[in-house]
């Protein structure tokens, strides 16, 4: 697949040295400062109070704990602060990341046009429970956030609105899941951006890999021992938001874990068989350069949707990151067609039945 061809132009972003540095001596001080590495802001928008921030983006942000069979749940709320809300939307993170850095400008985008937003850090994510980027069982992962997300969508403020699941990346395959173990009428639709639902050729661990490891009777299924392919280079576009994106401290940085790579592929083949069981309406996204999911992953699921509403957008020459990793024109004309479409099946669909 062209679409999936391994990129050689790998994103590199060192610090460019300036060439007309002064020759003067500096004192002992300056020399101790320069030596020390410069500690990253504590927010991936620098040092503004988080209050302060949100407030100045028009939402207001909440973040509690919640509590479920497979472990605590971190998860966080944006609401828009003025303005009738008109829908309520659940979104979920890809691989590695978490709620609380980049993807969080997803979630207040959505907010700023009148969605209550509801996010929760995967379990093994972020400042969730669970062994970091360990996804053995993906029902489990997606069931745990499904049980938060039901939670706020049967709740009085919320149960009469339109309500829609969106999954970036890996979050895609385990919305497209929750999805499944919904009863259909509980969503008013799906957005999927760069879903997970086909794994690029060269990014497939090799079968006797898997095979060796399977040996070891499920002992080997945490163990930290997959090739990464340095996924964050292909997956952001835009140098200097790489360099933000990688100062994330919740981020997993270690290689693929055995039992995550065996459950993405065993999941990935699962929802391409079942792609006809969406019966809902639903956008998907994807970047024609994407190196980290298959643009097919978008084409397969709006070919095979049973869906009579049903929207494929594909952006030339764009990564897999669409909204955090392009340039920030690239990201706009990304998060136009999001707003037009949700904004137009909220009008065309209304009210949502009571769940």
């Amino acid at each position: 697949n062209s679409h999936c061809a391994h990129f050689s132009n790998q994103i590199h972003c060192e610090e460019k040295k300036t060439s007309n540095q002064k020759e003067t001596m500096p004192s002992e001080a300056e020399s101790s400062a320069n030596l020390a590495p410069a500690k990253p802001p504590p927010y991936f928008w620098g040092d503004m109070p988080e209050e302060e921030y949100f407030t100045s983006q028009g939402v207001r942000n909440t973040k509690s704990y919640f509590e479920t069979p497979n472990g605590k749940l971190f998860t966080q709320s944006f609401l828009p602060l003025e303005g009738e809300i008109k829908g309520t939307v659940y979104m979920s993170h890809g691989y590695a990341s978490d709620t609380s850095w980049m993807f969080s400008k997803i979630c207040m985008s959505y907010s700023r046009w009148g969605y209550a937003v509801f996010a929760a850090d995967l379990l093994g994510h972020g400042r969730s429970d669970g062994i970091r980027c360990y996804m053995g069982d993906m029902e489990k992962v997606a069931a745990t956030s499904l049980s938060f997300f039901k939670h706020v969508r049967t709740s009085d403020p919320y149960k009469h609105l339109p309500a829609f699941l969106f999954g970036e990346s890996m979050g895609g395959l385990v919305t497209l899941l929750m999805y499944f173990q919904s009863e259909p009428e509980t969503w008013t639709g799906l957005i999927f951006s760069a879903p997970l639902f086909v794994i690029p050729e060269e990014m497939k661990p090799s079968r006797p890999h898997l095979f060796a490891y399977g040996l070891l009777f499920g002992l080997a299924d945490t163990w930290a021992a997959m090739p990464d392919n340095k996924m964050i280079g292909k997956a952001i576009k835009d140098p200097e938001k790489l360099k933000i994106i990688a100062t994330n401290p919740n981020r997993y940085t270690g290689k693929p874990r055995v039992g995550t790579m065996r459950e993405l592929l065993r999941k990935t083949q699962y929802v391409q068989e079942n792609f006809g069981r969406v019966t809902i309406p639903v956008l998907t996204v994807h970047g024609t350069a994407d190196g980290v999911t298959c643009p097919s992953s978008s084409k397969l699921l709006y070919e095979k949707a049973s869906s009579a509403d049903k929207t494929l957008k594909l952006y030339e020459g764009m990564y897999h990151s669409l909204i955090q990793g392009e340039p920030d024109e690239n990201a706009e004309i990304v998060l136009k067609d999001m707003r037009e479409w949700i904004d137009e099946r909220v009008k065309r669909y209304g009210s949502a039945k009571t769940v």
